[in-house]
């Protein structure tokens, strides 16, 4: 009999603040158990917003995440703007589409780039690659460029922006600079193109999985900043709901919740939205899509570095469009006034569904709050999906293969521990 006990150790990196471990152990050519450890020290960020003023809720909940602000914000602003019965105009609801557009494009670009791609192509990181591949590089970082710029213009800063209030926004771009942007976002659209199609050539493995897709579902566009709450199996709720079909739980080896619907694992970010909207792309996108020659829905995890792409795309053509036939609005936001109640704001951050509640008093504090991000939710998707893998590759491989190939598995869900997986060491035990 042949025991093998595999640990993977990630240091620290954004909101995983300490260490991540992947604990294997084989028996007689099976996997007898398998963990993902989450080593994260509670960060509070729901108990120190009680008590808060609801903008300093939007300037901490940027706060969380460094790579992807905009949508915690944006999750945050449409509970806020529900508990107190804000109307927001179209126009400004438009411009909040197109900061979240900025978003997608940066983080797209990265996790592309500088995360997943080397592992697709054998580097081991993104510097190595661009010796072989520097024109794919320099793309990826003017993409990245244009996302952060978006987000500077329209949020104040490109990181941690600060511009978003209840009802609209502190403050407008002026014209000129909303014309400079579309124009620059013209010029992108074929770099986007381009990327899909390079996407696919990558020699990505060929595998088959069954996993349940949860993403958010607008009636007339491809979802980003609001919808419905869907699944592949039939789920079709508002986002006042989740809680009533979702569960997180505690695991002893982790400090990370890890959640389900209706008692089972679930999927979210790029590929269960493209799986579940894919007519919602807009012709242009669908067409790039297509020539692809990549059927979705697709069953393969891997092929969630193309739906990134084609959301990418999707992200320069949307906010394009948005910019040019927008209306200036007459003023940044609407007056309100605070009262008690409850609201639930959901969105799509670039990982996947990120969900909020909050329940204020009558002077508008927050009485309690909670907020599920996507790497939670996927976590349990990410275990099952390594168990698959590894079976599939092979666990006869030496163990600095296995330990490669479950990094990639790690890194292509993009989870806030992916820049990390990039540094895991590894440590066997032996025995019989």
């Amino acid at each position: 009999m042949t025991r093998r006990r595999i640990r993977i150790d990630v240091p620290a990196l954004t909101r995983v603040e300490g260490e991540g471990a992947l604990h294997l152990r084989i028996e007689d050519g099976r996997i007898r158990s398998l963990r993902l450890d989450i080593f994260e020290p509670p960060r509070y960020f729901e108990k120190f917003l009680e008590g808060r003023d609801v903008q300093e809720v939007l300037d901490a909940v940027a706060r969380i995440c460094g790579i992807c602000p905009v949508a915690y914000q944006m999750s945050a602003v449409q509970a806020i703007e529900q508990a107190f019965g804000v109307d927001v105009p179209d126009e400004l609801l438009a411009l909040r589409r197109v900061v979240y557009c900025g978003e997608w494009i940066q983080s797209h670009a990265l996790h592309i780039h500088l995360l997943a791609a080397p592992d697709f192509l054998g580097f081991d990181d993104a510097i190595a690659m661009a010796r072989d591949y520097p024109a794919e590089v320099r793309r990826g970082l003017a993409l990245q460029g244009l996302g952060n710029d978006l987000l500077a213009i329209f949020g104040g800063r490109a990181v941690h922006p600060v511009n978003v209030r209840p009802g609209g926004f502190h403050r407008l771009p002026a014209p000129a600079e909303l014309a400079a942007l579309r124009e620059r976002l013209a010029a992108a659209r074929p770099q986007a193109e381009a990327l899909l199609a390079w996407t696919a050539t990558l020699p990505l493995p060929d595998v088959r999985q069954d996993f349940t897709c949860v993403a958010l579902r607008h009636p007339r566009e491809y979802p980003l900043y609001s919808g419905r709450i869907v699944s592949s199996d039939g789920l079709d709720i508002a986002p006042a709901e989740y809680e009533a079909h979702f569960r997180e739980e505690h695991r002893p080896h982790s400090t990370a919740l890890y959640s389900h619907l209706h008692g089972r694992p679930y999927l979210v970010g790029p590929l269960a939205r493209l799986n579940l909207n894919r007519d919602r792309l807009p012709p242009p996108v669908a067409a790039a899509l297509e020539a692809t020659g990549i059927p979705f829905p697709s069953r393969n995890p891997f092929h969630s570095i193309v739906a990134r792409a084609a959301e990418l795309l999707l992200a320069v053509h949307e906010a394009e469009r948005l910019l040019a036939g927008l209306a200036r609005p007459g003023r940044p936001a609407v007056d309100w006034q605070p009262r008690a109640g409850t609201g639930f704001g959901a969105s799509e951050a670039p990982r996947g569904l990120l969900w909020h509640r909050y329940d204020f008093d009558e002077a508008g504090l927050v009485r309690r709050c909670r907020i599920v991000p996507p790497t939670a939710q996927n976590q349990a998707r990410i275990e099952a999906d390594l168990r698959q893998a590894l079976h599939d590759f092979g666990l006869d491989h030496p163990d600095e293969a296995l330990r490669r190939h479950s990094e990639m598995v790690i890194r292509n869900y993009d989870p806030c521990i992916s820049c990390a997986t990039h540094f895991l060491t590894l440590a066997v035990e032996r025995g019989d």
